[in-house]
C-alpha cells in the first residue's frame, strides 16, 4: 500500500520492529488499550453563578464540594480531625437514685416507683460524708481524745465517734479506756462481761483476733470497748507501759484505735498515748472556762514539740447543757483554728447523750447525728494516703 507524505500506512504506523501501532491496539491485550487511553480529569468550577449582577445561593451539595476543595491535599501538611470516640458519648441514660426520705420517698412509694423526684440536696451531701468517713485507711490509724478538764463530754464524743465510725466502715474498730482514775467508757455501752485491759495484758497465750475479742465488748454499731479496771480496791495506775504494751497487742488486729484520755496531761499514760497518736481529738465545751482550758491544751502541745500532731487534729466543741451558749460559738471556733488545728466542728446539745447510759445511735436527733458524721469525716479527711503521708489541711 502506498504511503502518504504524513507517514500513515493505511491508517497504521511503522515502527522499529516491523509491526504497527494499529495491529498492537487492536490484537493487543487489554493493558496495552488501557495504556493508550488518555485520562481528562474534570474539575467543576464552584464560582457562584451571578443572576443580573446578584449572587445565586449555592446548593448544599455544592457547599460541601467547595469546602471539601478548600482542605489541604497534602497530608504532610494536613492536621487530621481527632477522632471522638464512644466513651466521649453520654449515650447512657442513666436512672436516678429515688429519695430515701422526705415526701420524694414518700411520692416515690405511693406511686409505685412511678415518680421518681431523686435524692435531695439533704441526701446528696450526707452521702458524700459517708464518703468521706469511708475513706481506706492502711494499717491502724491511732485517734487520742483529751480534755484537761473534766465534765466536758469526753468521754462521750469518744463512744459516739467510735460506734459512728463502725456503723458506716466495714473495719474493725476499738476504744480503749485508759483513762488512770477508774474511766467510764464501758458504761457508755452494753457490757458483754467484766473483764478489762488489766485482764488483756495478763493473758500471755493472745494469737489471734478471737483470742482479744473475748476481752471486748460490743454494742449494736459494732465498736469494741476495752474497759479499764473499775474497781477501786484492785486498780493500779495505767502507765505509759501498760498503754504500749496494749497498743503492740491491739494494732495487729484493728483498722482504727480510739483512745479515751484521762483528764491529767502529765501523768505517765499521757507521754505515750501522744507520741502514738495518728490524730487529737481536743474536746472543748461551750463554756468560757472549758474553752479557755482547750486552748491551753493545744498551746502546751505546741510548745512541747507535738506542734506536727496538733495540726492533724480536731476540736470538737461540745454542747454538754441544752440551750444556746453565752459564747460566740463563731469567734470560738476562729480562736481553735487560730491554734494551727486541721478543723473545728461544732455538737449540739443531745437528750440522749446527757442520760450518761449505754449510747444507741437510732437516739440521736437528726442533728446531732449530722454533726457526728461531720467530725467522723473531717477525721478521716486526715487518714494517710497509701504511701503513708498524712493529708495536709
Amino acid at each position: 500500500m502506498r504511503s502518504d507524505n504524513n507517514g500513515f500506512n493505511g491508517g497504521s504506523t511503522q515502527n522499529g520492529s516491523g509491526t504497527t501501532e494499529t495491529d498492537d491496539l487492536l490484537s493487543g491485550s487489554e493493558d496495552s488499550y488501557a495504556n493508550s487511553v488518555r485520562t481528562v480529569t474534570f474539575t467543576p468550577n464552584f464560582d457562584l453563578p451571578q443572576s443580573d449582577g446578584v449572587p445565586v445561593k449555592p446548593l448544599p451539595s455544592q457547599r460541601m464540594r467547595q469546602a471539601r476543595r478548600d482542605e489541604p491535599t497534602d497530608f504532610r501538611t494536613s492536621t487530621p480531625q481527632a477522632m471522638t470516640s464512644v466513651d466521649d458519648l453520654d449515650i447512657i441514660k442513666r436512672a436516678k437514685r429515688p429519695p430515701e426520705h422526705g415526701f420524694g420517698a414518700l411520692l416515690f412509694k405511693l406511686s409505685g416507683g412511678r415518680i421518681n423526684t431523686g435524692q435531695s440536696a439533704v441526701e446528696l451531701e450526707h452521702q458524700a460524708l459517708v464518703r468521706r468517713a469511708n475513706r481506706t485507711v492502711r494499717g491502724v490509724y491511732k485517734i487520742a481524745f483529751i480534755s484537761l478538764k473534766g465534765g466536758v463530754g469526753k468521754t462521750t464524743a469518744a463512744k459516739t465517734v467510735g460506734s459512728t465510725f463502725a456503723s458506716i466502715r466495714g473495719d474493725r474498730i476499738v476504744a480503749i479506756d485508759a483513762n488512770p482514775d477508774l474511766g467510764t467508757l464501758a458504761d457508755r455501752e452494753h457490757r458483754e462481761h467484766h473483764l478489762t485491759v488489766r485482764d488483756l495484758l495478763a493473758d500471755s497465750d493472745i494469737r489471734t483476733y478471737s483470742d482479744v475479742r473475748y476481752y471486748t465488748s460490743q454494742g449494736d454499731s459494732r465498736l469494741e470497748i476495752l474497759a479499764s479496771e473499775a474497781d477501786p480496791e484492785t486498780s493500779e495506775s495505767f502507765n505509759e507501759q501498760d498503754y504500749l504494751d496494749t497498743l503492740r497487742i491491739l494494732e495487729v488486729h484493728y483498722n482504727i484505735l480510739i483512745t479515751d484520755c484521762g483528764t491529767g496531761i502529765m501523768h505517765s499514760a499521757m507521754y505515750g498515748i501522744l507520741d502514738e497518736a495518728d490524730a487529737l481529738v481536743v474536746v472543748s465545751p461551750t463554756a468560757q472556762d472549758g474553752a479557755r482550758s482547750a486552748a491551753a491544751t493545744l498551746s502546751w502541745l505546741t510548745k512541747h514539740g507535738y506542734g506536727d500532731l496538733v495540726s492533724r487534729s480536731v476540736v470538737a466543741i461540745n454542747a454538754t447543757r441544752p440551750g444556746s451558749s453565752s459564747l460566740d460559738l463563731d469567734q470560738l471556733e476562729e480562736v481553735f483554728a487560730q491554734r494551727g488545728v486541721r478543723a473545728v466542728c461544732t455538737l449540739p446539745y443531745d437528750d440522749h447523750l446527757g442520760e450518761g447510759g449505754p449510747i444507741d445511735l437510732k437516739l440521736l436527733n437528726k442533728r446531732t447525728a449530722r454533726a457526728y458524721l461531720e467530725l467522723v469525716a473531717a477525721i478521716a479527711d486526715g487518714f494517710p494516703d497509701s504511701q503513708g503521708r498524712h493529708a495536709s489541711r
